[in-house]
């Protein structure tokens, strides 16, 4: 595709984000609009972000979780931009509207915050060392594309579906970095709206490991020619520990994990 048109689509998917309204998938309407086509889409979303005041705080992975692929018809990960409006402290959230997202789905993650940047050439110890602290929290995901039909590519240039990250409590990683690690690949999540068990995962059902996800995001952008490397400070959450599932206004969604030290996170939808 030619500069202009992945402007046009650059522009359209925005304008969709930011208006909560529907948006015929990219893929439908452009002959031979390709994964690499949207990669090219992505730093001008970063500028459209930028030109309105937001600042880039991390990226979100998406379609990490390997059993929800048939599901969605994407079988590799993908990564949006999170920003200074979209990132929140959990605390400070006492009920989300989901007027603000288009059809809003709830994804119970492990979010790292990076004291430094990590390298694909990086060892297990050097990139766990690149990691300050981590939390337990969710990610707002939502589809401009009505009722969640898309290409890989559609996903990729509507920011991968990011709507919103709201984070748990942090933890520092560096006083037990090496328990860190092995709870990761090993803990169990459940998953529950209004009292009732909707859904159970964990870590492993991430790449086998949040940490192993955040490998996989820093391996991509090594070979991304279009858009930067993770750097210091960011903010990176790394998929859905479970199935993602439809929110609605008056319910309260909570996630309770075990085999690792993180308190459960509770979230009120308006």
């Amino acid at each position: 595709m030619n500069d202009t048109e992945i402007s046009g689509i650059a522009t359209e998917a925005l304008g969709a984000l930011a208006a909560h309204t529907p948006l015929a998938p990219f893929s439908a309407r452009a002959s031979g609009f390709t994964l690499a086509d949207a990669s090219r889409v992505t730093p001008l979303l970063r500028a459209g972000f930028e030109a309105r005041g937001e600042t880039i705080l991390g990226r979100k992975i998406g379609f990490t979780n390997r059993g929800i692929w048939a599901q969605y018809g994407v079988y590799a990960p993908i990564w949006g931009y999170m920003t200074s409006a979209t990132v929140h402290a959990l605390a400070d959230i006492e009920a989300l509207p989901t007027a603000d997202f288009c059809e809003p789905r709830i994804e119970p993650e492990i979010i790292f915050g990076l004291s430094a940047a990590p390298t694909a050439t990086m060892d297990d110890d050097a990139l766990l060392a690149c990691i300050g602290w981590l939390a337990l929290g969710y990610e707002i995901v939502q589809s401009p594309f009505p009722d969640w039909k898309f290409q890989p590519a559609d996903t990729v240039a509507a920011n991968g579906l990011h709507g919103a990250l709201l984070i748990g409590e942090r933890h520092a990683v560096a006083p037990r970095a090496a328990e860190w690690q092995r709870e990761l690949a090993d803990f169990t999540a459940r998953l529950l709206c209004d009292g009732a068990l909707i859904d159970q995962g964990g870590g492993a059902a991430v790449l086998d490991s949040p940490f192993k996800a955040l490998r996989h995001l820093v391996g991509m952008l090594a070979n991304d020619p279009h858009n930067p490397p993770l750097a210091a400070d960011e903010i990176v959450s790394t998929g859905t520990l479970t199935k993602a599932f439809p929110v609605k206004p008056g319910e309260i969604w909570r996630t309770e994990v075990a085999g690792i030290p993180l308190a459960g996170v509770t979230v009120r939808f308006a």
